[in-house]
This record gives structure tokens, C-alpha cells and sequence, in this order.
């Protein structure tokens, strides 16, 4: 945040354990007609008084216990070997009572744990603020089915001199009106949870703005006056004019990600969700003095910031040491967000149900956002809960100095390059996670595959524009409609292409061999990650039609043409990293 003087299964049970049934109370009646117990369960017909069935249970007598063996006398005066072996015996029985003891309390506080937070997020159920963000279906998701099962969101901080946001020090409404959204990061986590990866885009970067919807912030609602497309304007002023749908469709089409949940933040919320959870460690190698906002950190060292000081950590632009205001401030801010993450993975958060619950309420008092609930959130932490901070990463979007507005130019080529790695989960600097292992070098040549058509119906496909012709995808997405393909998304391609390819996993030779069937000249390409699905990739030399797909059941060849491996990707070697598991005090 800054200043700005000077300008995709089943959701889990919502009940916590302890408030489900034991059992169902029709479960005699659920059996089916005719059905006879087995001997050693039936049960005698009673006697004298009627009973309920379904409220009476009929236990079968105990069988009768044989009695224990006889103790075999011991002679008197035992040998200090024979007292030394009793008393090893003695101590390891001790030590197992005290192990399963030691495991029941945990099983006891990790249950309680579960259970705090499992009320927390229900009693938060329904009191998120929403707001309309998102557009899933956008033309500028780039390799949709790549990100399938990827989770990824973009979170905004947002300055606004209204209400408590005025009141601590983040200027007046006649300072500037409406709001900006000084801080912008996507974060992306791939489908396997392997990683996280927080991008952070600067708050003057030159952007095109779309054709926008206009923006009230002060009631969070849209205008219905639509503004045109611009060149050159401010990224945080696409926020002040068009609002959360506005920024989205940038970022959007920016990454080629697809953004599937929105998180929005003033100033005032930022400070207490820090205050909720009792600060936050920093280590700075100098003093910090902002020009406006004075001194924040007086000595160098370490500082454990809370609400005030924090948000002034992260918002400070005017710090003279830092040279480049803007990416000094975002370094802070990642640098925060990484002790932030941190501290959560040390427990002294999660396990402090008194921490925890402070921090969900402010959650849910001080944001708006779309498709996010109590149990995505729960769900996402779950998945989450192996990932070590140092699979965590930072990166800045890069910039080449400023144009004549005071706009940062961005360096178009490494930004795409950073978001290609992203979407095929390619390696990036200053990431600590385990390397894939490879396959090996003798591996034996792929032999023939014969395979048989089957029914379009059961082949889910996603066809991605390499052509370079809009509206392509479209077109062939329709065309293999009409023969009864299930069309999973239309998007674009990560390059552009010739050949008409078509992608599939191994184990889906029948489904890839099939769409092949109706596209004249398409070649199969066997790439990893692409789950159940068919890729149709159409290049430039697409073919004109598409034809009826092979009978059901007819031989085909699924044997493929090329190796799909993912592209070398170029990191421009100056890039701005931050890893959430780094310590060192820089």
C-alpha cells in the first residue's frame, strides 16, 4: 500500500465431527426386502412387555471369559541380574504408558485445534463481504487447461482517504477522491500445492485499459457508465475508475492466468488483521524515514511491528535510501508477507486460538471479495499445510525506467516469460522446492499404439488458439460440439504454431486418437499434465472443416507424432526476488 500525495470436488461435510450423527435412525428400515440377518445377529422374538425396534437395541450376552493363567511362583531373593531385567521390563512398560499418553493429549489438542478452527470459519459463514470481480470465461486465459486444479488469486490493497482509513494518517478525500489499488499481487498455486508464487505489479505501471464499467468505492457498487479503452494510463488509476472487474481484466490479460478468486483491503482493515494477530517481526540494515510519514523505524535490527508502524512499513514511498520508491516499497511488502507466512507456519498463529480468531473475524469485517468462503479457505489450508516456506516466492514484475507521464514501461517479453513458467510450472529463481525426478536417458522408444474410436460423448476436450486468427478456437470449439465433444474451454495458446496439434496424457491414446480422427492433418503430441483432457491446439495451417469423427470402435493409430515438452524459458537474470524462507536481514 502507499501514498499517494504526490500524484476448481465435493465440498466437505459443513458440520464439524462432533456434530454428526452416529447413526442414521432409518437404518433398519434401509435394509432391503427379504433381507435376513445372518444366525449369529438375529435376535429372539421378545417376551411379555412389546418394544420398539427402533428404539430398542438387543445385546447379545458375553461370552464367558477364561479365567488367567496361574502366576508362576518366584523364588525369593532374585539375583541383581533377575532385578535389573524386571526393572528395564518395568521402565519400557512406563515409557509406553507415557508414549500413548503423550499421543492421546496430542490427538486431544490437535482435535480441539480442528475444532476452533472449524467454529471460527463457520461462525464467519455468510459475513464476507462481496463484490462482483471476475470474468472466468475471459478470452486472455492462455492454456486453460494447463491450470486446471491451479488456485489463483489476485489480492489488492487499496488507498482510500475515506472514513478509518482518513482517520490514521492516509490523507483526506481532498487529497485524492475514490480509491487506488497501490498494492496489486497474483498469487498462484499450482495443482500439485508444490509451490506458491506471489507476483507483485507496481502501482504506476503504463497499462491498456480495457473497456470499463464505472466504479463508486464509497458505496462498492458499479455506476453503469461505461468509459472506452485507453492507452497509457496508471495501473492503480484502472482500479479508481473501474473497480475490481476493471483490474481484473488487466491482470488478466497481462498474465494469461486464470484469476478464480479476488481479495480487496484499505488501509484500515490492513492494520487491524496485523494488530489481531500481535505484530510482526522485520529486520532492516538501516533506519527508515519516509518524507511524509516520518520515522518508522528508528535503529537497524530487528523490530516486531504492529498495526500503525506496520502499515507505514508497508505503504512508505518517499524513503530517499531506497532510490525507486515504488519497487523499494514492494520489497518491503514482501519481505513482510514473508515473515507474515512464517510466523502462521511457526503455529504461534494457527495453534493460538485466541490469535486465530481475532485474525478470521478481521478477515472477514475488512475485505470484499468474490468466490472465496469458509471452506475454500479451509479447504486451500489443508492442501497447504506441507508447503515449506521456502516454496514460497516473490517475484516483481519488471520495468524498463519511466515514460514521459511517469508510468512505468513494462519489459513485455520477461513479463510474459515469467507467466509461462507459471502456467507449465517451470522452475524460477530463488525457488527451494524438490526437483521433478527425470526419466532416464535409455528409456525404450514408444512402440505403435492401436487403439479403438470411441463415442464423442466421453471425450472432454479444449481447443487453444495458435493461429494467431481471432476467433478460431471459437469456431472449431462449435464445429466439434455438433458431433457431441464435451468442450471443457476455448482459450489461447502460450506461442503460436503451424501444425494442429492434438495433447493428451498418457492413458488417454483412445480419446486423443478420436478427436485426431475428425481434425484432417492433426499431429499427437504426448504431454504430462493435462489430466483426462484433449488439448486441440490449432496452428495457423489449421484445416478448414471438421469432419464426423471415426465409427465407434474402428481401429485407430494413437501412436504420437511428437514429444511435447515445455518450451525453454528465458527468467531475465535481473529479476526482483523475495523467498519466504530466507532469513537474512537485507
Amino acid at each position: 500500500m502507499g501514498d499517494d500525495r504526490d500524484e476448481e470436488s465435493p465440498a466437505p461435510d459443513s458440520r464439524a465431527p462432533w456434530e454428526r450423527p452416529l447413526a442414521r435412525r432409518d437404518y433398519r428400515e434401509s435394509r432391503p426386502p427379504g433381507h435376513v440377518p445372518p444366525a449369529h445377529r438375529r435376535h429372539p422374538e421378545p417376551t411379555g412387555d412389546p418394544y420398539d425396534p427402533d428404539r430398542t437395541e438387543v445385546i447379545e450376552p458375553v461370552a464367558a471369559t477364561p479365567p488367567p493363567p496361574a502366576a508362576v511362583p518366584q523364588a525369593v531373593g532374585a539375583t541383581r541380574a533377575a532385578r535389573s531385567a524386571t526393572d528395564r521390563r518395568r521402565s519400557r512398560k512406563r515409557m509406553r504408558v507415557l508414549g500413548r499418553t503423550l499421543v492421546t493429549l496430542a490427538s486431544i489438542v490437535a482435535l480441539a485445534a480442528t475444532g476452533t478452527v472449524w467454529g471460527y470459519l463457520r461462525a464467519t459463514e455468510g459475513k464476507l463481504s462481496q463484490v462482483s470481480a471476475l470474468d472466468t470465461e475471459s478470452d486472455d486465459i492462455v492454456d486453460a487447461l494447463g491450470q486446471l486444479g491451479d488456485e489463483t488469486y489476485l489480492v489488492v490493497g487499496t488507498d482510500t482517504r475515506a472514513g478509518a482509513s482518513g482517520e490514521i494518517g492516509a490523507g483526506t478525500v481532498d487529497d485524492a477522491g475514490g480509491a487506488r489499488a497501490d498494492t496489486v499481487i497474483l498469487v498462484n498455486i499450482p495443482a500439485d500445492r508444490s509451490r506458491v508464487v506471489a507476483v507483485s505489479f507496481p502501482r504506476d505501471l503504463d497499462v491498456e485499459r480495457p473497456q470499463c464499467e464505472g466504479w463508486d468505492n464509497d458505496t462498492g457498487t458499479y455506476t453503469g457508465e461505461m468509459f472506452d479503452s485507453a492507452y497509457g494510463d496508471k495501473l492503480n488509476a484502472t482500479y479508481a475508475l473501474g473497480g475490481p472487474k476493471c483490474l481484473v481484466k488487466v491482470i488478466q490479460k497481462m498474465s494469461g492466468l486464470k484469476i478464480g478468486h479476488f481479495v480487496g483491503m484499505d488501509f484500515a482493515g490492513f492494520e487491524t488483521m496485523v494488530d489481531q494477530i500481535g505484530g510482526v517481526d522485520v529486520c532492516t540494515t538501516a533506519p527508515l524515514v519516509d518524507g511524509i510519514l516520518g520515522t518508522i523505524i528508528a535503529d537497524p535490527g530487528n523490530h516486531r511491528l504492529e498495526g500503525r508502524r506496520a502499515l507505514d512499513y508497508v505503504r512508505a514511498r518517499h524513503i530517499e535510501a531506497e532510490g525507486n520508491s515504488d519497487y523499494g516499497r514492494i520489497t518491503r511488502q514482501q519481505k513482510f508477507l514473508s515473515s507474515l507466512l512464517r510466523e502462521a507456519l511457526s503455529g504461534r498463529v494457527l495453534l493460538n486460538p485466541g490469535k486465530l480468531g481475532g485474525l478470521v473475524d478481521a478477515f472477514t469485517r475488512e475485505t470484499f471479495v468474490e468466490n472465496i468462503d469458509t471452506r475454500s479457505l479451509l479447504s486451500l489450508a489443508r492442501s497447504l499445510q506441507n508447503v515449506d516456506a521456502g516454496a514460497v516466492t516473490f517475484l516483481t514484475v519488471p520495468t524498463a525506467g519511466t515514460n514521459d507521464w511517469g508510468n512505468e514501461i513494462p519489459r513485455t517479453d520477461d513479463i510474459d516469460a515469467i507467466f509461462r513458467a507459471i502456467i507449465d510450472d517451470a522452475p524460477l529463481p530463488g525457488e527451494e522446492r524438490a526437483e521433478p525426478i527425470a526419466p532416464p536417458a535409455d528409456a525404450p522408444a514408444e512402440a505403435p499404439t492401436a487403439v479403438e474410436a470411441l463415442d464423442p460423448s466421453e471425450v472432454s476436450v479444449q481447443v487453444s488458439n495458435a493461429s494467431g486468427i481471432s476467433g478460431s478456437a471459437a469456431t472449431t470449439a462449435d464445429s466439434l460440439a455438433v458431433y457431441g465433444y464435451q468442450i471443457l474451454s476455448v482459450g489461447n495458446y502460450t506461442e503460436t504454431t503451424y501444425d494442429t496439434l492434438v495433447r493428451f496424457s498418457p492413458g488417454n491414446e483412445s480419446e486423443a486418437a478420436t478427436v485426431a480422427s475428425s481434425i484432417p492433418g492433426a499431429v499427437l503430441e504426448s504431454a504430462p499434465g493435462l489430466g483426462g483432457s484433449i488439448e486441440v491446439v490449432l496452428g495457423s495451417g489449421a484445416p478448414a472443416s471438421i469432419n464426423a469423427p471415426a465409427v465407434v470402435g474402428t481401429p485407430l493409430d494413437a501412436t504420437p507424432q511428437q514429444i511435447g515438452s515445455a518450451p525453454e524459458i528465458e527468467i531475465p537474470s535481473d529479476l526482483a526476488v523475495v523467498n519466504a524462507g530466507d532469513t537474512t536481514c537485507t
